[in-house]
């Protein structure tokens, strides 16, 4: 009997799990987290807040389970800004000099005009962040504090983790980094390691003193183990056994790639069976959203981040494309709408979930065509938090286009359908980037909270036209976690290996078959028009066959309008700027 424990820090709690070496999940345990927003763009947590989490969802595992059995640990969390003092107590981030709240969040967009100037200088390690730098990314975080708080932060900083390595130091005592953090978000390179000119170009150049001790200077590929294992005070507060080995962490979003993408799919009638593991795209849909797709060689994307070697399969370059607003682009439209309060009401007496009440709702009101056919006059841009990719624009806004008076459940439904679908054409616009610049992706890879939405991992078959596949234990980003602590306790010889022993197919969602090419040149919109009229059924006559392929022109045609929408949305502000 072996076990490995996973830990993952969320953008709102903590979760745990216990996996055996087959990959099956045995227990879990979760511990909400607390997010400060002193200002709009401004988001905040505290190290000490979830270091507290950890140790609860660690000490409810081994309450419900033996541990005697487990072998190693592994974390990964959001690719937050931990700041410490040169004693490692938590330093504040806010003006309001609360130490407590030392933690800029990934989402966190204050640094926009750092994130502008750094941009400005075109330095070359920007080639390997598609050109743009991101305000969600640590080097404009880092200038925000030296220019903003000077004396209550920058000049008393010690040390400066992204939140994976702040848990396997708090774990190991060890200020080891991870390779995934680094070169992901800081602009580190696997080949050559820090660009001091790069640091000096953007105004800090005192980050690179002392060997960069304050960055890190002792580097390590995910799944190393990192120091002697798990200290005596780390392990109590755990509820651990001393030295427990503990792995190299991931961001989170890369868990979750780790924890599917290389599974054994033999026998599955899979585009990418017998295809190497490269034409495979993972997706990681919770709060914001995470596309990663893989390469043997460098390949250069505009507006995705990357590639980076090693960042998340040792061996291998990734591209990382997303959204930063995903799960909570949804949950603000839907918990925004007039008709929520009745949502709630109906959803509640009905034993469901809001989102389960709307997609059987949905199903209710469709007529003879497809459920996602009734967004026909209602399109949504979804960058409500800015564009991450592959456009690579914070600024950028969010969009809808098809709105009436009315504000029925109907109508609610409608809207939360359409911004599912806005963020399934969202992942087609990153998907046609990197397949442009040569990736070779047939596959998509899913999980996450939304995953768990059959109603959102259809659309995204349908609007991309490739099979979507779900892991056997649904949590893959805490099965990526565990894997982690497997390979660092040395049962497994490599990622790779751990990979294919450890995940299980699960479902897999296939784009409707109404989604075949077709070259019939009835007018969607007349034979809609037709449908609708006459009540055709989908069992007989000839038009079936028509409404068959409607739905492929539908989400061609949906696409060509969320293009359009980025159009007008460009246009409006060159004619605003002429105020």
């Amino acid at each position: 009997m072996k076990y490995y424990m996973g830990i993952d820090v969320g953008t709102a709690s903590v979760r745990a799990a216990l996996v055996d070496h087959h990959g099956k999940v045995l227990v879990q345990a979760e511990q909400p987290i607390q997010i400060w927003k002193p200002q709009p763009d401004y988001y905040e947590q505290s190290s000490a807040d979830i270091w507290a989490a950890c140790c609860t969802v660690s000490k409810r595992i081994g309450q419900a389970a033996n541990l005697c059995y487990l072998r190693g640990i592994g974390f990964d969390a959001t690719c937050s800004l931990v700041v410490l003092d040169e004693k490692f107590e938590p330093l504040a981030v806010n003006a309001e000099g609360v130490n407590r709240r030392n933690i800029i969040m990934w989402m966190d967009h204050r640094a926009v005009d750092q994130v502008d100037r750094i941009n400005q200088t075109k330095h070359h390690v920007l080639k390997h962040v598609g050109g743009i730098m991101s305000p969600e990314m640590q080097p404009p975080k880092l200038l925000w504090l030296k220019e903003k708080l000077p004396d209550i932060c920058w000049e008393k900083a010690g040390h400066f983790f992204d939140l994976p390595d702040f848990l396997s130091w708090k774990a190991t005592g060890a200020t080891t980094r991870s390779l995934c953090t680094l070169v992901c978000k800081w602009t580190y390179s696997a080949e050559s390691g820090w660009s001091d000119c790069f640091w000096k170009r953007i105004g800090l150049g005192d980050l690179t003193v002392n060997n960069h001790s304050k960055i890190g200077n002792d580097v390590l590929s995910p799944g190393s183990r990192v120091g002697k294992g798990l200290t005596t005070v780390a392990a109590q507060a755990l509820g651990l056994p001393i030295g427990i080995a503990v792995a190299v962490s991931l961001i989170d979003a890369h868990a979750g790639g780790l924890g599917m993408i290389g599974m054994d799919v033999k026998g599955s009638n899979l585009p990418c069976e017998n295809k190497p593991i490269t034409s495979r795209f993972a997706l990681i849909c919770g709060t914001s959203s995470c596309h990663m797709g893989i390469s043997k060689s460098p390949i250069f994307v505009p507006g995705v981040w990357g590639p980076y070697y090693s960042a998340m399969i040792p061996g291998f370059w990734l591209n990382e494309g997303g959204q930063s607003a995903a799960g909570k682009l949804i949950d603000h439209v839907v918990k925004g709408h007039a008709a929520f309060a009745e949502l709630e009401s109906k959803a509640k007496a009905s034993g469901k979930n809001v989102y389960m009440y709307l997609n059987s709702h949905l199903e209710s009101i469709k007529k003879s065509y497809a459920v996602g056919m009734l967004t026909v006059d209602l399109h949504v841009w979804p960058d409500f938090h800015g564009n991450r990719s592959p456009l690579a624009d914070p600024t950028l806004k969010g969009m809808v286009t098809g709105l009436t008076l009315s504000n029925s459940i109907d109508d609610l439904a409608k809207l939360y359908l359409a911004t599912m679908q806005a963020l399934a054409l969202g992942t087609r616009h990153i998907l046609e980037a990197m397949l442009t610049a040569g990736h070779q992706i047939d596959t998509l890879f899913m999980c996450g909270g939304l995953s768990k939405n059959l109603l959102f991992v259809q659309m995204h078959a349908d609007i991309t036209g490739m099979p979507v596949v779900l892991a056997k234990e649904e949590e893959s980003i805490l099965m990526g976690a565990a894997i982690l602590g497997g390979c660092a306790s040395g049962d497994f010889n490599s990622i790779q290996e751990a990979m294919e022993k450890m995940e299980k197919i699960g479902d897999v969602i296939h784009p409707d078959l109404a989604q075949k090419r077709c070259e019939c040149s009835f007018p969607l919109g007349k034979f809609l028009e037709l449908c609708l009229q006459n009540n055709i059924a989908d069992t007989k006559g000839p038009q079936p066959i028509l409404l068959c392929f409607a739905p492929l022109r539908f989400y061609d045609n949906k696409y060509k309008v969320f293009l359009k929408l980025i159009e007008h949305q460009t246009k409006y502000r060159t004619i605003m700027q002429d105020v």
